[in-house]
């Protein structure tokens, strides 16, 4: 099972971040920087938790109920914060932008979600 998992991280980590660089790069040849700088923020802290639920998932299937269900409430509270850390600097800092913080914090969902279709619609053409 750890291999699935780090080859799911290791793809999908990977296109979350290439999305985000080349769309970053993208609105920095427009003129906002801003948004350029938020949306790849987002995107590192979005990619980052995706890894800690995947190293984290092994240790939640195995022990007993109690220990799984402290293990899983410690996961979200630790990984929520630390996606609130993004949010709070966008709010903070004028060199970040909030709404393109927010879709970096989900470049992951979009890109499964997108891979998704793509094999979806793909496969019916």
């Amino acid at each position: 099972m750890g291999a699935e998992i780090a080859y799911t991280q290791k793809r999908y980590g990977t296109t979350s971040m290439m999305a985000a660089i080349f769309i970053g790069i993208f609105f920095i040849l427009l003129g906002h920087k801003t948004q350029a700088k938020g949306l790849i923020l987002g995107s590192i802290f979005s990619v980052l938790n995706f890894v800690l639920m995947g190293e984290i998932l092994p240790l939640i299937v195995g022990p007993s109920r109690k220990k799984s269900s402290f293990i899983s409430l410690g996961s979200i509270v630790f990984r929520h914060g630390l996606l609130a850390v993004p949010l709070i600097l966008s709010l903070k800092m004028e060199w970040l932008d909030f709404t393109a913080t927010v879709f970096g914090l989900f470049m992951v969902q979009i890109m499964i979600m997108g891979d998704h279709l793509l094999k979806r619609f793909h496969r019916s053409a």
